[in-house]
């Protein structure tokens, strides 16, 4: 089409006005400007420059809603890579090579505005962007009513000193909420733990004044009490309703461990007498006649008054139990293997496979 016809004048028109507009948003979606931050005291500020081509000549940070030479911070020439300070060049201010201003060790006296001038080299733009340096709230502080307490029977009411708004509690480090057995008021600075368990071991508080930049305090330890939860029963020798079944002369230990906090107290007692023993476990390193009888080991919490124990009886060990045992022995690991024994002679008895066992002879375990 010939547009310097008359006829096409019309069209010659529209085509310059479309090229005008397209010209117009290129230069309007390419305008400079600068990302509003919120900095910290103390901390580096970083002012991000955004729609800045790759041909920019120079980048010139300036104090202030001017880009005046007065007040100009430092400036940064691409091509040369060289940097020139101004007369407000603190020594914590420098520029990046995508243009960005970034601010060392932040204060108070750094919140204002700044500017920034872009030499495109056949053009200059200029933005300018606001820098709010805050003081970051100092960690809350915690207290509680109390630092012990016995599990499922005491309560714990925590306190977090702060002026912020926005708390969190964290128990044992992981966040909580209000529920059945703890409760949050309803400011935020109270939490009561009406049943206090063993795992809650740590109290925290966390402020957010600012953020991205939360504020936890120390923790706060609890000292819970609890158990014994149950005494398990660890002998040398197998025990067999009730009976530990042993040679005379021949080594038995015996222990009941328990977990308890704090450390539980141990009681043993033979034949109602008290031993001399405070320790989980005794060792009776010959067993002798006058050793034989019933044992109790007793377990005992002071703090949580919760008071267990395990009994037992130690007996001569006879040929007809140790036939009993290998029996008892021989029908659980036939058990475990999955293979049925069924014994339809009540008085019936398995065969000895050890050569060296026979009756009368004690069976040592």
């Amino acid at each position: 089409m010939d547009l310097s016809r008359p006829r096409c004048r019309r069209w010659r028109e529209l085509v310059l006005l479309a090229s005008l507009l397209a010209c117009g948003i290129r230069h309007a979606s390419g305008r400079i400007s600068i990302t509003q931050i919120l900095g910290i005291r103390g901390l580096r500020s970083v002012l991000v420059l955004q729609n800045v081509t790759q041909d920019a000549q120079e980048y010139s940070w300036h104090r202030g809603a001017n880009d005046t030479a007065e007040n100009m911070i430092v400036s940064y020439k691409p091509p040369s890579h060289t940097w020139q300070h101004g007369p407000m060049f603190s020594g914590r201010e420098n520029v990046t090579k995508a243009g960005d201003l970034v601010i060392n060790t932040s204060t108070l006296n750094d919140t204002g505005n700044y500017t920034v001038r872009v030499d495109f080299g056949n053009g200059t733009e200029t933005a300018t962007g606001y820098l709010n340096v805050q003081e970051l709230e100092k960690r809350p502080d915690i207290w509680a009513n109390t630092s012990t307490a016995v599990e499922y029977m005491g309560s714990v009411a925590a306190h977090c000193s702060t002026n912020a708004t926005v708390i969190k509690w964290y128990v044992d480090y992981a966040q909580v909420s209000s529920n059945d057995r703890m409760t949050i008021s309803p400011d935020l600075k109270t939490l009561v733990i009406y049943k206090v368990g063993r795992y809650d071991r740590t109290l925290q508080c966390e402020t957010a004044s600012i953020p991205d930049f939360p504020q936890r305090s120390d923790p706060l330890s609890l000292t819970v009490a609890y158990g014994p939860d149950k005494v398990q029963l660890s002998t040398s020798h197998i025990i067999l309703n009730g009976v530990l079944a042993a040679r005379i002369g021949s080594q038995v230990r015996m222990s009941c461990p328990a977990t308890s906090q704090p450390n539980p107290k141990y009681h043993w007692m033979h034949n109602g007498t008290r031993l001399s023993v405070s320790e989980a476990t005794v060792i009776l390193p010959s067993l002798s006649w006058e050793q034989m009888g019933r044992y109790r080991c007793i377990v005992e919490n002071p703090v949580t008054q919760i008071v267990m124990y395990q009994e037992f009886q130690i007996r001569v060990h006879t040929a007809g139990e140790a036939q009993y045992c290998c029996e008892q022995r021989l029908q659980h690991l036939r058990s475990q293997s999955g293979v049925a024994h069924r014994d339809n002679s009540p008085r019936r008895r398995l065969p000895l496979r050890n050569p060296d066992l026979r009756l009368g002879q004690p069976f040592l375990h």
